[in-house]
């Protein structure tokens, strides 16, 4: 893939007019409250695992709407008191899969909190299992243009709201310390993890590696890969509903959440992803208003770093507990 976007160093300074919508704030503190307002407490059902190394719960937890969102929370097996825990969000299409596929930051000492997409597990991995019974009007196939004829039933409102419920839950597990919560993910699961930074109190980092749903409507012209596509298909026939669908999704820009983000937070980007191109990364990197730091992956796609990002963030994290 050949370089296709801004140098590096316009890339640093790039800082683009994004639509904000004027009751942002108002939407999101009504949504959250009313999906807490219809909540149960979660439950932690232990599962009998051959993994010797830490305990397993099966999580069920209110998420939008009071729905129940399955996750799974792995907390290192001698764990004697609370712990910091990780919660991780997901990339497009996967699910929670099988909890032996979240080890990684178990063996580092946290717990892992992983939370299920509701209505995505079916492109990649090994699935998930939270379904979406919220309907829609017309829509392109996947979840990108689910709803998106209004921010009310769009379906990043409902993910969102899981995304930042399940902080609310995952506190409540006594082996968790609820003061060392940290969010993270790729892709999509950059892209929500910026939403929660931006929605969520008191969190002690976030991790957000090549992240999607960020400066949409830069985005959506720019590249010619799904799921951005997504929508470029839907106003490819709906050509009136253009001016509607980019207001919609003012609403759901990581950018926007960026700046009201207060976690340290570290970011990575590949400068030549065709996926999420690096200069909506920049947008919400630059945008991000707590301490920030990003890693640039010269010569990567939307792999990024890969596995060689996370002992980075392992450092990154190490330096955030013990400041």
């Amino acid at each position: 893939m050949p370089r296709f976007d801004l140098g590096l160093d316009e890339l640093r300074a790039y800082r683009p007019e994004v639509r904000e919508p004027a009751d942002f704030d108002e939407f999101w503190t009504r949504t959250l409250a009313e999906a807490r307002a219809a909540g149960d407490k979660p439950t932690f059902t232990p599962v009998d695992s051959p993994l010797t190394a830490c305990r397993v719960f099966d999580v069920r937890f209110s998420g939008y709407a009071g729905e129940p969102i399955a996750a799974w929370l792995l907390v290192p097996a001698h764990a004697e008191g609370p712990v910091p825990v990780v919660v991780q969000y997901l990339g497009y299409g996967s699910g929670r899969g099988l909890p032996h596929e979240w080890l990684t930051w178990v063996a580092a000492g946290y717990a892992c909190f992983v939370m299920d997409s509701r209505g995505q597990g079916a492109m990649w991995g090994v699935g998930g299992v939270t379904p979406d019974p919220h309907g829609s009007g017309p829509a392109a196939s996947g979840v990108m243009t689910r709803g998106i004829e209004s921010p009310e039933i769009y379906y990043y409102r409902r993910l969102y709201t899981d995304a930042v419920r399940a902080i609310d839950a995952v506190r409540e597990h006594p082996l968790v310390d609820p003061a060392r919560v940290v969010v993270g993910g790729g892709s999509q699961g950059g892209g929500i993890t910026l939403a929660v930074a931006g929605l969520a109190d008191d969190l002690i980092a976030a991790l957000v590696d090549v992240p999607f749903l960020c400066h949409f409507e830069r985005a959506v012209g720019m590249t010619g890969r799904d799921p951005y596509q997504e929508i470029v298909r839907y106003l490819s026939v709906r050509r009136e509903m253009t001016e509607q669908v980019f207001t919609t999704l003012a609403y759901f820009d990581g950018a926007v959440f960026a700046a009201r983000a207060s976690a340290p937070a570290l970011f990575s980007v590949g400068l030549l992803d065709p996926v999420c191109p690096p200069s909506t990364v920049f947008a919400a990197y630059n945008a991000y208003a707590g301490d920030k730091d990003i890693v640039v992956h010269h010569y990567n796609e939307h792999e990024g770093g890969s596995a060689a990002q996370w002992p980075r963030q392992a450092a990154f994290l190490t330096a955030r507990l013990a400041s």
